[in-house]
Parts: C-alpha cells; structure tokens; sequence
C-alpha cells in the first residue's frame, strides 16, 4: 500500500469565506500515483472546516446565514470563550461544518455524485490557513 501526504496552503484575508480546493486535491491525487484507495483531507485549525457540497452561490450565501443564525459573531460578550480572541462563534461554526472528508478514489479519480466538491470552510481568517491531504490506497 501507498501512502501520500501533503499540507494546501491558503490565504485567507476575510473572517468568513468558502474555497472550492477540488482541484487541488486532484493534484494531490495525481501526484500520489494512487488508483485505488481513500483520500482524507482535513482543515488544520479549530476554527475551519472541510466539508463536501454543491459550488452554487446561493447555496454558500445560505451556509453563511444559516451559520450566522446558529453561532453569530456579535456580540463577542454572548461567549465565555471570547477574552483573549473574539473569534467563539467560529469554534462552533467548524462544530457544525465538521473537520474532514474521505472521498473513494476509484481508477485514479475522486469517486463523487454528479454535484460534489470539497471545500474549506474558513470561520476565523485574516491569515495562512492549511488543510491536510493524505490519501492512502495502491
């Protein structure tokens, strides 16, 4: 069995903000030579997340009041989090969007459904933010 790991880096200047990265998970996936197997990526910051849906733009503008209706930012006094960073609503909001996602890899290619796409879900930005690829398979 292989194995293939690499770290995506992103700039991230908005508080808020969805990446599709599918395109360079794929990369990762044709770098790693792997056909068959499972790849795994995962945000590396409590405040972010990985996650699989739809690249439509009412959808994302959906997430971001649906998660702003859940965990909104303001005011910061709402969290007993909030002291040294304001940023308590996005440790919830990455709760609700989860950490990561495995995805098949089926004759050298992301077995997804006809709509699918991996994103990075930033809840905290303003900085570098990275997310981990590993995929493992022959």
């Amino acid at each position: 069995m292989k194995s293939y790991r690499k770290e995506l880096w992103f700039d991230v200047p908005q508080r808020r903000q969805l990446l599709n990265i599918t395109e360079a998970v794929e990369g990762c996936l044709r770098e790693s030579g792997i056909r068959e197997g499972l790849c795994l990526v995962n945000a590396m910051h409590i405040t972010a997340s990985v996650f699989i849906n739809d690249d439509e733009s009412g959808l994302h503008s959906d997430f971001e009041k649906w998660l702003e209706g859940l965990a909104p930012e303001k005011p910061y006094s709402q969290y007993a989090h909030n002291g040294f960073e304001d940023n308590a609503d996005a440790h919830l909001k990455r709760t609700i969007m989860g950490r990561e996602v495995v995805v098949a890899v089926t004759e050298g290619k992301l077995d997804f459904g006809p709509w699918e796409r991996i994103f990075y879900g930033e809840f905290d930005g303003g900085r570098r933010k990275r997310a981990l690829v590993k995929i493992i398979g022959e």
